[in-house]
C-alpha cells in the first residue's frame, strides 16, 4: 500500500534563522532580550516622534511662558496644565523635547558610525591588499590619529569646517558638518580591523583561484575579501553607535554640537545644567537617564554581539 503521508513543508528563510545558532543564542540571553527592546523603543520612539510627542517643542506659536518651570505630573500654577516631566524656562514639554533630541542624537550617531565604517572599510581593504607604500601612508596616518583624543579630533574637525562654511548655512550645515567630524575621528579602528583580516583573507585559496579565473583587484576586494571580514566590523559598529552618540552629547554639551534650533540630548542637558542648583532638577535628569539608558542599551548589546560572533565562546 503506498505511503499517503503528506510531504511536509519546506521551511522558509526566517524559520532556519530563528533555528540557527545566533537565533538561539539571543533567545538564550536576557541581557540581549533587554537591550535590543530599549534599543528598538527609543528607534522607534524617535521615528514617530511626531505622532507620539503632545507638544511641537520647537514650534514658537505653541510655547506658552508662563508654563515655563512646571514641575512633573503637577498642574501649572497658573495655566492649569499638566506636563508628564515637567517643562522647561520656556515652556517647552521636556517629554516632548527628548523625542525630538532623540531623533537628532540617533540621527547623527548612526550616520556617523556608517561613515567612519565605509571609510574604514575602504582604507583597510585597500591598504590590506595593495601594500606597500599604500599600506605604509594609510596605517601611518591611523596610527598619528591614535595619539589624539577621538573627542579633540572631532573638535578640530568640526571648528575647521565651520569656519569655511558661510555664516548664513551654519546652523543647516551644523548637523552633517558634526557627522563628518565625528565620523573622520572613528575611522582607524574600523581601518585596522579589516586590515588584519584582510592579510588573512588575501593569501587564502578561494583569492588565488579568483585570481587565476582573472578577476579584477576590486572584484577580488568587494565580492570575496570583504563579506568575510564583515563578522568583527559588525561589533565593532555596534560598540561605536554608543560611542558615536555619548561623543555627540559632549560636543553638544560643550557648546559646539548641534545648534539650538535642532537640539541633541546632549543640547537639552547642557541646557538643564544651568538649572539644576536652582531646583528645576527635571530639566537635566530626564535627558541625562535617556542617554544613558540608549548608551548602556546599545553597548550591552554590542557585547553580547561581539560574544554571539566569536567562534571561540561556542
Amino acid at each position: 500500500m503506498a505511503d499517503t503521508t503528506p510531504a511536509p513543508k519546506p521551511r522558509g528563510r526566517l524559520a532556519h534563522w530563528w533555528d540557527g545558532d545566533f537565533a538561539y543564542q539571543f533567545r538564550r540571553s536576557p541581557v540581549a532580550i533587554i537591550s535590543f527592546t530599549v534599543v528598538m523603543l527609543m528607534v522607534l520612539a524617535a521615528i514617530f516622534a511626531p505622532l507620539i510627542a503632545p507638544y511641537d517643542p520647537f514650534d514658537p506659536a505653541s510655547l506658552n511662558l508662563m508654563n515655563g518651570f512646571s514641575s512633573p505630573m503637577e498642574p501649572n500654577a497658573f495655566t492649569g496644565e499638566t506636563f508628564w516631566l515637567g517643562t522647561d524656562d520656556q515652556g517647552r514639554d521636556v517629554f516632548s523635547t527628548i523625542l525630538y533630541g532623540l531623533r537628532i542624537s540617533l540621527f547623527v550617531g548612526a550616520a556617523a558610525v556608517g561613515f567612519a565604517m565605509v571609510l574604514g572599510i575602504t582604507l583597510g581593504l585597500v591598504a590590506a591588499y595593495v601594500g606597500g607604500w599604500v599600506e605604509t601612508i594609510i596605517m601611518r596616518i591611523a596610527d598619528v590619529q591614535l595619539t589624539f583624543p577621538a573627542i579633540l579630533v572631532a573638535m578640530l574637525i568640526f571648528g575647521v569646517a565651520k569656519g569655511i562654511t558661510p555664516v548664513e548655512y551654519r546652523d543647516q550645515m551644523a548637523i552633517w558638518v558634526l557627522i563628518v567630524a565625528i565620523g573622520l575621528s572613528d575611522w582607524v579602528q574600523f581601518a585596522r580591523v579589516v586590515r588584519g583580516a584582510t592579510l588573512v583573507e588575501k593569501n587564502k585559496e578561494y583569492v588565488q583561484a579568483a585570481r587565476l579565473i582573472g578577476r579584477g583587484s576590486g572584484a577580488i576586494m568587494l565580492r570575496h575579501i570583504l563579506p568575510n571580514v564583515l563578522s568583527p566590523v559588525l561589533v565593532i559598529a555596534t560598540i561605536s553607535l554608543a560611542l558615536a552618540i555619548i561623543a555627540e552629547a559632549t560636543l553638544s554639551f560643550l557648546g559646539v554640537g548641534a545648534p539650538p534650533t535642532q537640539p541633541s540630548l546632549g543640547t537639552l542637558i547642557r541646557i538643564g545644567q544651568g538649572f539644576l542648583f536652582s531646583g528645576e532638577w527635571w530639566i537635566l535628569l530626564f535627558p541625562a537617564c535617556t542617554l544613558l539608558a540608549l548608551a548602556l542599551a546599545v553597548n550591552l548589546l554590542g557585547d553580547w554581539l561581539r560574544d554571539a560572533l566569536n567562534p571561540k565562546l561556542r
